[in-house]
């Protein structure tokens, strides 16, 4: 598979006064197209402080970050603006919707930074909620009236109505009950199947079980990689070989 994103000796420091916290180490990682890559360790290990480098909404304090071959970490603020809006998306573990907004609103806005055409733009957005089981007559809901898991729902699909090359998901399913991770699994899997590059950090063996593969940080470090292939319900041994190697990171 083709890479689209590489990062190379990236380093991350937070200085608070006369302290400095080294959050990523000279790390180095590529994501491939189709790539479902999930990001594990324990807390404070720089799993999200990686995902915000790699999309462009933190920048690294030394090293690279390429773009299918281009320099993204040179960017101007603007021109990253730009990189984010037209070839990422995002789901986080809050959804983050517009409270004094509707679903389909919610959606619509951050559509219309990418296309002008609201109508066609309106259509595609019911067909994303119809497909992650969102019904008609809760588009014109707000948020509020909607469950935790309908609400992630819409969010999958606000992160994805632009088409992005590359999905990035910080714990998508950790505010979730069993039966709505199960479902935004689902979803995640269903996109990765038909070509949807995706970035997910998580803390969860089950929701780590969908990657392809699975790397894994420590103290701003990755440790291993493991390959696990193409998802399938079932797998027992890909549950073996995942559980095993994190018991070998010191999970």
């Amino acid at each position: 598979m083709k890479e689209i994103l590489t990062a190379k000796d990236l380093c991350k420091t937070f200085s608070n006064e006369s302290v400095q916290q080294h959050v990523l180490k000279n790390l180095n990682i590529q994501i491939r197209e189709g790539d479902f890559a999930v990001i594990m360790g324990n807390s404070g290990s720089g799993k999200s402080t990686l995902l915000y480098a790699l999309s462009g909404m933190d920048r690294p304090t030394l090293g690279s970050i390429s773009y299918r071959g281009e320099e993204i970490s040179k960017y101007s603020n603007d021109k990253l603006a730009v990189f984010r809006r037209k070839h990422c998306g995002f789901i986080f573990q809050q959804n983050y919707l517009n409270d004094t907004m509707s679903v389909l609103d919610n959606i619509m806005v951050c559509g219309m930074l990418v296309s002008k055409d609201r109508k066609a733009l309106a259509e595609k957005a019911k067909e994303l909620l119809h497909q992650v089981g969102i019904s008609e007559n809760t588009f014109n809901k707000f948020p509020a009236q909607l469950s935790g898991g309908e609400q992630q729902r819409v969010a999958m699909v606000r992160g994805i109505i632009n088409s992005p090359e590359i999905l990035f998901a910080d714990e998508p399913t950790g505010a979730l009950n069993s039966q709505n991770t199960e479902y935004v699994l689902n979803v995640l899997t269903e996109l990765n199947g038909k070509g949807q590059s995706i970035v997910m950090v998580t803390h969860d063996m089950k929701s780590a079980r969908r990657g392809n593969r699975v790397l894994y940080l420590k103290d701003g470090v990755i440790m291993g990689e493991l390959e696990l292939g193409v998802y399938k319900s079932n797998d027992k041994e890909r549950h073996d070989r995942l559980r095993t190697f994190l018991q070998e990171m010191g999970w």
